[in-house]
């Protein structure tokens, strides 16, 4: 196995992802991990992620010094690769330009972790500190014109350290240079299974429920749907799915939740409509966290409700959600010293629910999940349907949610999804939905002035949410797409295209 030694990074699950992605096995410790619980998982290697922090700072997260001691190979990644130079007698400072995309590293040389790539390769920055000044036997190993000690090692001691992401897919052969650390610096074993996880959770999840009812909330989306088919695999019968209609959902989002569920024999399958609650407590509110933590706590008692009303025959002690990695790492949950992007609608609950959380897929990318989807059999439409957050449209109206607004944007969106499936760019993109901007601006329609909404299209390219470029549209695509929104959505009289990669932007917009 390797330990990602966690030192506050957005994407230190997705290091461990890339492993397990390799074959290898994974498990992400705290930067503060003693040596003897290193050592007592005897790995074969260790990897320091990146992190917010800078070096420079005073209390800035750093692992014991102990491990560059251990005889086990070491990888720094980003701020990973500056504190181990800051801690072995390199220097680090902060750049008068910083780098964040794509860059072109220059490497100095083809072997270790970059063995087999070619003299120029393109990868992904996200960093203002660099390290000016290399430690006692250290060597440069890539450079850019900005960050002359893009990458160093010590090959004797089998310490490397790289300034850029090979974790992140805009890294073109980051899945090369990671699977040189495994395999040919570490000697990992090749013995981490997708099915073997799958069976791993079935087992668990048994041996925690036995006999017990399970309550689910599902949105018909694809990590609701795994989560589900994962517990009705486990405990059959006894799980309950609820799915709730806020007043928040796509265009016939209910009529098609209904039939998903129903082909798939889930005997407790209940509809609660409660638009008009969620609609009144979100009423003048525009803050995006405090949109989410009402629609966290009013799912809860919705949730209460159904059990006290419907379910009351059953005593049910647990709740399951299909909170993903993603949700976690964006909450910033668990990890120490990372920066909190946003709360997730299922992270935001009430401490005193009465129900013990269940959460099957809380250790998974989301392709992880689909794959875990295909071996359950369920259909391949339904596994690829692009990610639709928790909060529904509410985090796609940005500001204020209002019935006139919810109407304008659904209507958009179903415009949006139609064309690009009738245009066959739907299952070519990760991710695609319109957004309602508040503002509005003047137009002309038949003669006259119009001041109306503008509508954001935005469909982004990505392999697990961490990272995302923008998807490159056909521009006759998109023309077809705007002209039908303005022509058929009252209320709209101007279309834009998000073209944001994230980082900097996140995908959804609040």
């Amino acid at each position: 196995m390797v330990i990602v030694l966690n030192l506050g990074s957005q994407f230190a699950h997705l290091i461990a992802r890339r492993v397990r992605d390799l074959g290898v096995k994974a498990e992400i410790l705290p930067f503060d991990v003693s040596v003897n619980r290193i050592l007592a998982l005897n790995p074969a290697g260790i990897i320091l992620s990146g992190g917010p922090a800078s070096v420079t700072e005073r209390g800035s997260p750093r692992p014991t010094s102990k491990i560059f001691e251990l005889a086990i190979p070491v990888l720094g990644l980003c701020y990973g690769h500056q504190v181990m130079a800051e801690m072995l007698g390199g220097k680090v400072k902060a750049n008068e330009k910083r780098e964040f995309g794509k860059e072109i590293v220059n490497l100095r040389s083809r072997d270790g972790i970059f063995r087999g790539l070619r003299d120029k390769e393109i990868v992904w920055f996200s960093h203002g500190d660099q390290v000016v000044s290399l430690p006692k036997g250290f060597k440069r190993t890539a450079s850019t014109n900005e960050c002359p000690n893009a990458g160093f090692a010590h090959k004797d001691k089998s310490l490397y350290g790289i300034q850029f992401h090979p974790e992140v897919s805009h890294t073109i052969h980051g899945t090369k240079i990671l699977s040189n650390f495994l395999f040919h610096i570490c000697k990992a074993k090749h013995d981490w299974r997708i099915s073997s996880l799958k069976n791993a959770i079935i087992q668990s999840l048994r041996k925690q429920l036995g006999r017990e009812h399970v309550l689910l909330g599902v949105s018909g989306g694809v990590d609701s749907l795994v989560a589900a088919a994962l517990l009705h695999r486990t405990i059959g019968n006894k799980l309950h799915a609820v799915f709730i209609d806020t007043g928040l959902l796509r265009k016939n989002e209910t009529r098609d939740v209904r039939d998903v569920f129903r082909k798939q024999r889930f005997k407790n399958f209940h509809i609660v409509k409660a638009q008009k609650t969620f609609l009144q407590r979100l009423e003048g509110v525009s803050n995006p966290e405090r949109k989410r933590k009402i629609i966290g706590h009013t799912f809860i008692e919705v949730f209460e409700g159904v059990i006290k009303k419907s379910l009351k025959k059953h005593l049910i002690r647990y709740f399951a959600q299909g909170t993903i990695y993603p949700d976690r790492i964006e909450s910033a949950e668990p990890a120490k010293h990372v920066s909190k992007i946003k709360s997730h609608h299922n992270l935001t609950l009430p401490e005193k629910l009465g129900f013990t959380i269940i959460e099957p897929l809380k250790d998974l990318y989301k392709d992880e999940v689909r794959k875990i989807g295909k071996s359950l059999n369920l259909p391949k439409k339904l596994l690829w349907r692009h990610p639709f957050p928790g909060p529904g449209l509410a985090v796609r109206i940005v500001g204020k949610i209002t019935s006139e607004r919810l109407s304008i944007l659904r209507e958009a969106d179903a415009i949006y999804l139609e064309e690009l499936r009738r245009g066959e760019e739907y299952d070519k993109i990760w991710q695609a939905f319109a957004v309602l901007l508040p503002l509005k601006t003047v137009g002309v329609m038949g003669d006259a002035r119009t001041y109306e909404y503008m509508i954001s299209l935005r469909a982004v390219d990505s392999v697990d949410g961490m990272t995302a470029d923008w998807h490159k549209m056909p521009a006759e695509l998109l023309e077809q797409i705007s002209n039908r929104i303005v022509r058929e959505v009252r209320g709209v009289n101007r279309v834009l295209y998000d073209i944001t990669q994230k980082p900097p932007a996140t995908i959804e917009y609040e």
